[in-house]
């Protein structure tokens, strides 16, 4: 039986590059996000693999569409084995007294119950099936340990997400549901591309940092996701071997 996997945020940077590993690796994927047309791009992008790829837009901040989302899932392919919990955006780079209640909502509507949404979901698939169980990856990012200048919204949803995880992992032990949390610090994007040029640092200079390729994310993501249900990863951190996480500030 062919496993099935949802990545959500799979049109571009780290969901596709793990969306497109999961492919080769032999799984069905449903390619979440907003835009329709990357999600095929990406799925086209993966050659004949790509075969086994669905794309399937989403606003995951829309907390009835994410019902829908998983209801079709189930609809169209039986079952849910791997939620990838990837979905995510950050703001710009200002302090507390700058961030518009606006801007607020919006980045904890998607970080915080984006996550929880498709959580949630995917535990209601999860528990139905049988067999019944699956694993549930979060994006954490080095940000759910660590802040940088300016970046409250984003650090106070990605601490959120370590509390996802860890009730999440223990509220799934009596239905075989793995919960972990990846914690990828400066992998090569778009999203990071400033990160080459030069970027605020806690002592108040502007310095540019390591980045590392998305294969190295990806490899790291594929193996907590090959692993039985009765293992789990609940942490793990992958990150540009000199980006100033460690000693940081």
């Amino acid at each position: 039986m062919t496993p099935v996997a949802l990545v959500t945020g799979a049109g571009s940077g780290i969901g596709k590059a793990c969306a497109t590993a999961l492919l080769r690796d032999g799984w069905q994927v449903v390619f979440v996000g907003r835009r329709e047309a990357a999600l095929a791009d990406a799925i086209a992008a993966a050659g004949a693999d790509g075969a086994r790829g669905i794309a399937m837009p989403c606003n995951v901040a829309d907390d009835a569409a994410v019902t829908q989302l998983f209801d079709t899932v189930q609809q169209r392919c039986g079952r849910l084995d791997l939620l990838f919990n990837n979905a995510g955006g950050g703001l710009a780079s200002t302090s507390p007294d700058l961030v518009s209640p606006a801007e607020w909502r919006q980045i904890v509507d998607v970080n915080l119950n984006g996550a929880f949404y498709c959580l949630s979901n995917a535990f209601r698939l999860m528990k139905a099936q049988t067999p019944m169980g699956g694993r549930i990856i979060n994006n954490g990012s080095i940000s759910a340990h660590a802040p940088r200048p300016g970046s409250i919204g984003y650090t106070a949803t990605k601490h959120a997400v370590t509390g996802l995880t860890k009730t999440a992992a223990l509220d799934g032990r009596p239905f075989d549901i793995a919960v972990g949390q990846i914690d990828i610090g400066n992998a090569a994007s778009e999203m990071t591309a400033r990160m080459a040029v030069g970027v605020p640092q806690a002592d108040g200079s502007l310095r540019p940092e390591a980045r590392m390729d998305l294969q190295a994310v990806a490899d790291t993501f594929m193996a907590m996701a090959r692993l039985p249900l009765s293992a789990n990863v609940l942490f793990m951190t992958v990150m540009a071997t000199k980006m100033p996480f460690v000693g940081r500030g």
